[in-house]
């Protein structure tokens, strides 16, 4: 019996939070010599895996009901005190004796997120036995589901807000806004702490600068707000990468007939393989690519020039047909498109599920299987597939990479995805998403290397994406390789958003797949992919981690009663890798120079620190990230213990500055008398405890903010100007608010930054024609100098598609512009695709120019900048060329770093040699910063001096 564990918190699940203890905020007054007590992390009391027993049950009930009827008999080994009032039925499954009932937690009537219980029983000679039980079940719960949430309208608009931002986490500006849109999906109740009352919405559309589709669901503190998790829909091959801009392809009609008469056909795969294929015959004359040979029918529809958008929530779109020919043997424009390979694919999977693990279809019912091929982004090259609820989508691949289903692994990969929803139904998000990706990778390739007859022993049997290649060699565009060597040592401690991998689902997946796959080299393919199997259907449920997966490996290879030697053998492959409790339990330390963890905010730019005469504040959750974030102040040095300095009045504190004297933030309250149901108040307080101050109010939103001495400058949402974002400012003692006005352009200002007595912030011009090259935008950055009234143009880029917020010094003014987001020149990626320019503006000279021009040999891919008096850091991720020679495919970043020059341009050297993420800096002087550090508990926040280098 496995001992009840401490359970991952929501933000644990999006690798970002905590086990353990955490610092509870401190009242707002609180000296900065207060001690802060700690809360123990949840527990739950029920075990998280029991194995090795045989309890007799009722035999003549159903199932279920069995598996009720031995929880409720056994209370003081599961701790569960009602389980016919708690526990509804979600699935039950039976292969031979065994039988796998699948119990899914209510609390007081409303389901609980992630809560699932698996009781595992035999079934022979008319008596039933249990045999185990495993997952998680949450016995802590006491959450008030009387009170009345916020509006429905509210909590959408926050989620809403928390995909956009997600999307281009430190941007200050994007030019094309994301089309999303969000609906309520009903109350939950989320299992951190002692729970949380939530709401689940569900926001879709796409991002209309990188074209990548949104399909997520957000779950939102229903009292408060507060977004919680995010979790996609969409289960990609690999991350989003960027795509092309090129000219959209021709759609195709849905002009083929339908028919229901089989008749025997054949093409020619884009290997030059020659495959038989059942056709149907349809009342046009035309034969079409849908096999009703089979227990179920399996379609292949033809979606050249189709746009990944229009797939969105499960749409069919108009006209979509499957792929027809005029004649039983099936042209090279199938081929060439990859629907030969999709539907030879396919059925080639069906197959190896069904005669291997004796599974009927995807879920095991017989459901229809349908390949959607050929998708483009906006009718550009795309390079990836998914899986989306329902069906597989394949990507139209480009000048290099095939059609992403001429390949049996990404095919496999796909509908496995199909096999885990409706078995353990992995959360998509952290630990139990690699799993989720984890278990399809092994699964994809096991069944690629069966039906091509490649040895285990084939240094390319571990690829995936290798046959993709038209050129290159397979090792060099595989898009992942489960004999990598990834251990928990590798592990990328990244949060939720889709700009971090939704929690590192693809990049920290080979780590268990890995092991996995060690596993079928060292047992052989017929009883490893038994074992693997089973761990999936009877045993990992949807908040599973990697330590549970081990568990549910080694106890399915009991269940098969393997020897004493392969059961060491199972072991060795997860310790060999690194997946072991102690790994677990010392998942999140400490990082260099921590001066406060457990920040639990989301890595936004908004919850950046600010850093001045040896305090920095910052933005802090509780932690389980449910409360909103409130305002912790300290010491650089370390010394001291960091303090609340924000009240505990229920409003999200953020964009904290302090000069060193005072601090100054935004304040976010609900507010049901406000015309917009929020209110939006800038307050300010000493830095040693005292009196809160409120210097500014507004119903309308306020977006940005920037302090220094006695200027206090914010960005907001004002409908009396034209419904655009203005920047405002207040100046000394003075309540007066000034606007910076601009009567000869048309455009919003925003994210303003202060210091010294100026004020610098984005300008976004809308043109009323376009200019040369057809483009009817530019962003740029203006300095305004409070004390003439002067403003200066400090320069921009017409056309660009995003800017982070600029950081302005005593010397100068820097910014991140990505002006080319993905074009093709002569089938080739031009160098800005993957890479950002950063401007700097000298104040002495008034000279503007780009350090790193992203389409030059010295680019780089920078996220934000933050600027001192002599040096530049760069929040950067890792070149592109690194991503290929580790695995990785654009899209899939590796943990990004501070990276430190001169004004000139000259790399002086690393901010610091923290192996985790280093992000969102905020510079004191000289190589002096603090930044957000993933290697602490909950992402922390850390000091640096600069290094030379970090070997």
């Amino acid at each position: 019996m496995r001992r009840a564990k401490a359970l991952p918190t929501l933000a644990v699940l999006a690798a970002a939070a905590i086990l353990g203890t955490t610092a509870q905020a401190a009242n707002a007054a609180t000296p900065p010599e207060a001690t802060l007590p700690a809360t123990v992390a949840p527990e739950t009391d029920t075990p998280a895996l029991v194995d090795d027993v045989a309890d007799p049950v009722d035999a003549t009930v159903a199932p279920d009901k069995a598996a009720k009827a031995h929880l409720a008999s056994h209370r003081d080994r599961y701790k569960i005190g009602d389980p016919a009032g708690t526990l509804t039925t979600a699935s039950v499954e039976t292969e031979g004796e065994r039988e796998t009932v699948r119990l899914n937690q209510k609390y007081k009537g409303l389901p609980v997120f992630g809560a699932q219980y698996v009781v595992r029983t035999e079934k022979t000679a008319g008596k039933r036995t249990v045999t185990g039980t495993s997952g998680t079940y949450f016995t802590n719960l006491d959450v008030d589901t009387t009170v009345t949430p916020i509006p429905a309208k509210v909590a959408v608009s926050r989620a809403v807000d928390e995909v956009r931002r997600s999307l281009h986490p430190g941007a200050a500006v994007v030019a094309s806004a994301a089309e999303l849109a969000g609906t309520d999906q009903g109350l939950l109740v989320m299992p951190t702490g002692t729970g949380v009352l939530a709401r689940r919405v569900l926001v879709k559309g796409k991002d209309t600068v990188t074209g990548r589709p949104v399909l997520r669901d957000v779950y939102v503190g229903a009292t408060n707000g507060v977004p919680l998790l995010s979790v996609s829909r969409i289960k990609s091959f690999v991350a989003d990468q960027k795509v092309a801009t090129a000219p959209q392809a021709t759609k195709t009609s849905g002009t083929a007939g339908t028919g229901t008469a089989s008749v025997a056909g054949q093409g020619t795969t884009l290997h030059g393989a020659t495959v038989s294929l059942p056709l149907v015959r349809s009342d046009a004359g035309s034969y079409l690519l849908k096999d009703l040979t089979r227990s179920v029918p399996i379609t292949t529809w033809d979606a050249r020039g189709r746009d990944y958008y229009e797939l969105m929530g499960g749409q069919w779109p108009e006209g979509l047909a499957p792929f027809a020919s005029p004649t039983t043997t099936l042209g090279a424009d199938l081929t060439d498109a990859g629907a030969v390979d999709a539907a030879w694919d396919a059925a080639q999977v069906f197959d190896w599920y069904q005669t291997k693990l004796g599974r009927n279809s995807l879920d095991d019912e017989g459901m229809p299987i349908d390949s959607i091929v050929g998708i483009t982004y906006g009718g550009s090259p795309w390079v990836n597939a998914y899986w989306d609820g329902t069906r597989m989508v394949y990507g139209s691949g480009d000048t290099e990479y095939l059609p992403l289903s001429a390949d049996p692994d990404v095919v496999g990969h796909e509908m496995t995805h199909g096999v885990v929803e409706h078995t353990a139904s992995l959360v998509y998000a952290g630990q139990p998403g690699a799993l989720n990706e984890a278990i399809a990778d092994y699964f994809g390739n096991a069944i690629d290397v069966d039906v091509s007859g490649t040895p285990m022993s084939d240094p390319r049997a571990g690829l995936l994406g290798g046959d993709l290649c038209r050129t290159l060699a397979p090792a060099q565009c595989a898009l992942r390789d489960l004999d990598d060597g990834a251990t928990t040592a590798d592990f990328q401690h990244l949060i939720d958003t889709p700009s971090m991998d939704d929690g590192g689902v693809h990049l920290n997946s080979t780590i268990v797949s890995g092991a996995l796959w060690d596993l079928r080299q060292a047992l052989g393919k017929t009883v490893a992919d038994k074992v693997v199997y089973r761990a999936l259907t009877d045993y990992l449920t949807p908040m599973s981690d990697f330590v549970d997966a081990r568990d549910a490996v080694i106890a399915s290879a009991k269940s098969f009663r393997l020897g004493k030697n392969d059961l060491k053998v199972v072991q060795k492959a997860f310790d060999s890798r690194g997946i072991t409790e102690k790994w677990e339990e010392n998942l999140y330390g400490k990082g260099t120079d921590v001066l406060i963890d457990r920040l639990n905010t989301g890595m936004y730019a908004d919850m950046r620190a600010s850093v001045a005469g040896g305090w920095f504040a910052v933005p802090r959750s509780d932690a389980n990230r449910t409360e909103p974030t409130s305002i912790w102040v300290g010491r650089t040095n370390g010394k001291g213990t960091p303090y609340r300095i924000s009240p505990d009045d229920g409003s999200v504190h953020s964009f904290p500055h302090t000069d060193g004297k005072r601090v100054v933030w935004l304040s976010l309250a609900l507010d049901p008398d406000s015309p917009t149901y929020e209110t939006n108040r800038i307050l300010s307080a000493p830095i040693g405890g005292g009196p809160v101050k409120e210097l500014y109010s507004s119903p309308y939103r306020v977006d940005g903010l920037g302090f220094d001495g006695d200027v206090v400058a914010w960005s907001q949402y004002d409908p009396e100007q034209g419904y655009l974002d203005v920047v405002r400012y207040l100046k000394g003692s003075s309540r007066t608010v000034h606007t910076l006005a601009h009567p000869d352009w048309r455009g919003s200002a925003t994210a303003p930054s202060v210091k010294n007595g100026k004020i610098s912030y984005v300008r976004y011009e809308n043109y009323a024609q376009p200019d040369a090259n057809g483009v009817y935008w530019s962003l740029g950055v203006e300095v305004h100098d409070v004390a003439t009234g002067r403003t200066v143009y400090a320069g921009g880029d017409a056309g660009a598609e995003r800017m982070s917020y600029p950081d302005l010094s005593t010397t100068g003014v820097a910014w991140m512009t990505d002006r080319d987001y993905g074009t093709i020149v002569d089938g080739e990626w031009t160098q800005g695709a993957y890479y950002d320019s950063v401007r700097l503006f000298d104040l002495a000279t008034r000279t503007s120019r780009l350090l790193f021009d992203e389409t030059s040999p010295q680019a780089i891919r920078a996220v934000t900048v933050a600027v001192s008096d002599t040096t530049l850091t760069v929040t950067e991720e890792a070149p592109v060329k690194d991503w290929i020679e580790t695995g990785g495919y654009p899209g899939n970043a590796l943990n990004p770093k501070l990276k430190q020059y001169t004004f000139q341009g000259r790399y002086v050297g690393p901010a610091s040699c923290s192996p985790g993420a280093q992000m969102y800096a905020t510079a004191a002087k000289g190589r002096e910063v603090v930044y957000m550090d993933s290697s602490a508990s909950g992402f922390g926040l850390a000091h640096a001096t600069g290094a030379k280098s970090c070997k």
